[in-house]
């Protein structure tokens, strides 16, 4: 699938990449409207558009990512309410085995992620990705998210990469696209970002749904 000779880092997002998206999806789209709803004793359906309506007015900005920001916009205790489902937080199966093989071939592993950083420490604490990685970044640390073009000029200098031989994995078709804008030389989709809903569908990226596909090209 990509000319691995030409590839020097491999550049991972996290939610729904590297960690079963199934954790964010039920955290803000159905515990998040369950407590409001009970909170402000408003319906449920009541609830419902009143975040979706609020996500909208954010969506692909720094904010949209911010648990600060939800804490305050929402009068909800955000970090709390994450604390009550660390038992959903888990890996993919196939992520660890890929991070183990990309080291065993020599290439570098970034995280590059838009989770606010206390979800990111949440998210490390309870499963063991970090050992797969050799260096992480947080898009609130640059003050662009990934969909902006300042965020890929800030990763590709703070690190030195060389962007033409970077991949770079997410599972979001926009957030891909930006990167290829900012020179990024390989992109790949990841179709099944959340286990419990159907695959995804990419039109202009090639995708996968098992990472095992790239571990066998690369032990080959």
């Amino acid at each position: 699938m990509f000319p691995w000779q030409n590839i020097d880092t491999v550049l991972l997002d996290m939610d729904g990449t590297l960690l079963d998206l199934h954790f964010d999806n039920h955290f803000w789209l159905s515990l998040v409207p369950q407590t409001l709803s009970r909170q402000r004793n408003i319906s449920q359906e009541e609830a419902q558009t009143l975040v979706e309506s609020a996500y909208e007015k954010v969506a692909g900005t720094l904010d949209w990512y911010c648990l600060d920001y939800w804490q305050t916009e929402l009068q909800l205790d955000i970090i709390a309410l994450h604390h009550t489902l660390v038992d959903r937080i888990a890996l993919r199966q196939d992520s660890m085995p890929f991070l183990a093989a990309l080291k065993q071939q020599g290439k570098q592993r970034i995280l590059v992620t838009n989770a606010h950083p206390k979800s990111l420490a949440l998210k490390l604490e309870h499963t063991e990705l970090k050992q797969g990685l050799d260096a992480m970044i947080s898009s609130h640390e640059t003050g662009y998210p990934k969909e902006h073009p300042l965020f890929w000029q800030q990763l590709i200098a703070q690190f030195s990469l060389d962007p033409a031989r970077c991949l770079f994995i997410d599972d979001s078709e926009a957030i891909l696209a930006a990167a290829k804008k900012a020179g990024i030389g390989y992109q790949l989709g990841i179709k099944n970002p959340d286990s419990q809903k159907p695959h995804k569908n990419f039109s202009d990226f090639p995708a996968i749904e098992d990472y095992q596909l790239l571990y066998k090209e690369l032990m080959t």
